[in-house]
């Protein structure tokens, strides 16, 4: 308690702290026997990967969600997806809030940290504003869900299954229940042509990674593209080029591949509308990720590790930092000295934290999916595939993952818990050092 009064405890540390510590209770609660269908402990191993996942978001799976854990697990999974969605501090605030304790300062600088809040100011009422905001869409999901999920499964079962899918979607997360109804691992296959749950699911999808500063900041607004801040202005124009950039490649060139040709035009329309939201953290898969051609399976991991917004349920390297990273490169060309857009200057330090964010998943990407090829002895492409997934906190695969020995899930678990934190926050939670008060001399390096 010392340390917290002194300081010594960032808010990156306390967020790592927090995720760590529900992954942990998880990963306990999953090893429990009645945690599973079977009615036999899932071992530590299987309960601590599926509770990184669920609680980061991902949706890598080592057994099938829907005939491996029983009722009690999957409501087990459900909560860690919630938690883990809306984040452990958020969470945490939310407890305060109802409890009626008063929330200090420092609760309240973790949670500017936590959802990326550009001030302290306004954090409680924005808590306030994130939970009622996730209760109506997540509600509004499931009840359109139902409408799909009932007519097939019944009332009681079809209820589960939205809540669940809706909660999954607009989190992020990708773990889903069809194994029960079309065979293990199978996901959301059996509905590639279906479009009224392509739309909903999308809709959850897309909403949940753009963030709930962009929603506060749309509200105030009122929709108004030019009154809105430069953050909100980003996040939509990168969105939705990247959505269009993705369902262009998709429709024209791979879902027109040989392997898809039994594929009809409404099929291929709603497969590449779906395989262009998907990736953006999502994890559902409509088509089989392993079938994609090597140039699917890049720009699919592409998209993964871009990934969703700042302060939404998604993971990845952001939105915004390849905003910023385009802006730089433009800027660099046209010999400005910072990158500029919609009338605003950015500040050197988002620009250099871009550049750091990106070298870090980059390597992290590589390392990780080198380090799998090599111990497991597949091909490179689909170990990048799942390192890609895991440290965008996507959930698609290649099926690679239940496949893996004990060195490559711990690989993975480690990149998904990167994921969920965040680059920067690890990096600030880890650094131990204090900016200086002086300079040292400059000197100029050649490049290019």
């Amino acid at each position: 308690m010392a340390r917290w009064k002194q300081g010594h405890i960032t808010p990156a540390q306390v967020i790592m702290a927090g995720f760590g510590a529900i992954i942990l209770a998880g990963t306990l609660l999953l090893c429990l026997p009645f945690a599973t269908a079977s009615g036999r402990s899932a071992g530590l191993e299987t309960a601590l990967f599926t509770a990184t996942s669920a609680t980061c978001v991902t949706g890598l799976i080592l057994q099938d969600t829907a005939t491996f854990w029983s009722p009690f697990g999957q409501a087990v999974i459900l909560l860690l997806i919630q938690i883990g969605g809306l984040g452990v501090v958020t969470m945490a605030l939310a407890l305060s809030i109802l409890t009626g304790r008063k929330i200090g300062l420092r609760q309240r600088w973790v949670m500017q940290e936590s959802i990326s809040a550009p001030q302290v100011g306004g954090i409680v009422r924005q808590t306030r504003f994130i939970l009622r905001a996730a209760a109506c869409v997540e509600g509004a999901g499931a009840l359109l869900l139902c409408l799909y999920f009932i007519p097939r499964l019944g009332f009681l079962r079809g209820l589960w299954y939205a809540l669940f899918h809706s909660v999954s979607a607009f989190c992020n997360a990708g773990f889903d229940l069809m194994g029960a109804v079309t065979g293990p691992f199978t996901s959301m296959t059996a509905g590639v042509a279906d479009g009224y749950l392509n739309v909903v699911l999308c809709l959850l999808i897309v909403l949940g990674g753009l963030g709930f500063l962009v929603w506060r900041d749309l509200l105030d607004c009122r929709g108004d593209f030019r009154r809105l801040r430069l953050h909100a202005k980003l996040v939509l124009c990168v969105t939705g080029a990247l959505l269009l950039f993705g369902f262009v490649f998709f429709y024209f060139y791979e879902f027109r591949c040989r392997q898809w040709r039994e594929m009809d035009g409404a099929t291929r329309f709603w497969a590449a509308v779906f395989q262009s939201v998907t990736p953006r953290t999502a994890g559902f898969n409509t088509v089989d990720q392993a079938a994609l051609s090597e140039p699917g399976q890049l720009v699919t991991l592409l998209l993964m590790l871009t990934g969703g917004s700042p302060g939404s349920t998604a993971g990845g390297m952001k939105t915004t930092t390849l905003a910023v990273l385009l802006l730089g490169t433009w800027a660099v060309f046209h010999h400005q000295e910072s990158p500029e857009c919609f009338g605003r200057r950015l500040p050197g330090e988002v620009l250099r934290s871009a550049l750091a964010l990106l070298m870090l998943y980059l390597l992290l990407v590589f390392a990780g999916g080198t380090a799998i090829c090599m111990l497991e002895g597949v091909p490179l492409m689909p170990a990048l595939f799942e390192a890609a997934s895991a440290i965008g906190t996507v959930g698609l695969s290649q099926g690679l993952t239940p496949l893996l020995g004990t060195p490559s899930r711990l690989i993975l678990i480690f990149l998904m818990y990167l994921g969920r934190v965040g680059g920067l926050t690890m990096m600030y939670a880890m650094s131990a050092g204090r900016p200086g008060h002086f300079r040292l001399p400059q000197e100029r390096v050649t490049v290019g």
